[in-house]
């Protein structure tokens, strides 16, 4: 049963993290502006930005809810399996410390710091469960021996770029330099732009290093797809290649659409598909996982 409360968690988080976006991008993020009530209330009249933000915390609460009786499930179903109820347990422990920092973004008023934590912690949570689904695979089985050690680096790698490229983009939306360079391809009519201001640095960092990303994942999912006679690595290196140039095209519509929310949304939503399948690719170990 576990196996199939997983992936039913994973799709949740994908969820959750889509929302917290719109909630950014419509400027929603106080639209209640008491926690853990919403004016007083738990049931407030879900209209305007109200709802995107009560939404979000109540799509969050069930979160918890969710993931907690996973973890009951995956202890009486699988109780020798003392790896997968550590990471279980410190999946919970993020979910609280999650919950705390949703509730401080808004007594504080969205401090940068505050909420770009809550970003990388959701996307660190987003990791675990990526992990733990992975790991309840059958271990053995024919699978693992075709797994090249060229995958396993290339998730790792992935992981590493991604997370870091994410962490970026959430100090570039939670500064408000989403438009420090109102322009694309260019930044402010050039190749490299002025830098003394730090929004356009912000700006421009996500940029480059949005640019070294692509390259560094275009190039392995190459060299997985050429060389890897796993299916579900192929898969997920193809997936790793096309979503990077759907990200690419993202970003740039991000810009050139004045930061409208559609195209923000699904940027932060495609972003942590990513980083969920370069986990995946590097939690493939080439030897099977022990019971």
């Amino acid at each position: 049963m576990v196996r199939s409360l997983l992936p039913f968690v994973l799709f949740w988080t994908l969820a959750l993290l889509l929302l917290g976006s719109v909630v950014h991008a419509t400027e929603s993020s106080l639209a209640c502006p008491d926690w853990p009530t919403c004016f007083g209330t738990m049931m407030p009249e879900m209209t305007g930005g109200v709802f995107w933000e009560h939404l979000h915390r109540l799509w969050a609460g069930a979160l918890v809810l969710l993931f907690a009786v996973t973890v009951v499930v995956l202890r009486r179903t699988l109780p020798e399996r003392s790896d997968l109820l550590r990471m279980g347990i410190a999946g919970l422990v993020l979910l609280l410390i999650q919950s705390v920092l949703g509730g401080l973004t808004v007594i504080y008023r969205l401090p940068d710091a505050i909420s770009t934590s809550h970003l990388a912690l959701a996307f660190g949570f987003l990791a675990l469960v990526t992990v733990m689904l992975v790991r309840t695979r059958r271990p053995g089985g024919d699978d693992a021996r075709e797994i090249d050690p060229l995958a396993h680096r290339a998730g790792m790698w992935g992981t590493a770029l991604i997370f870091t490229q994410s962490l970026v983009g959430a100090v570039v939306r939670h500064t408000d330099s989403g438009m420090a360079c109102p322009d694309v391809p260019l930044c402010l009519g050039r190749i490299i732009p002025p830098l003394e201001y730090p929004t356009v640095q912000l700006h421009f960092l996500h940029r480059a290093l949005g640019v070294l990303v692509a390259v560094v994942l275009l190039r392995y999912a190459w060299l997985v797809l050429a060389r890897s006679r796993d299916r579900v690595t192929r898969r997920l290196a193809a997936g790793l290649g096309a979503g990077v140039i759907a990200q690419v095209l993202l970003g740039y519509l991000s810009v050139a659409y004045r930061l409208a929310p559609p195209y923000v949304s699904t940027h932060t939503l495609l972003a942590a598909t990513l980083l969920s399948m370069a986990v995946a690719m590097a939690a493939r170990s080439p030897r099977p996982v022990p019971a």
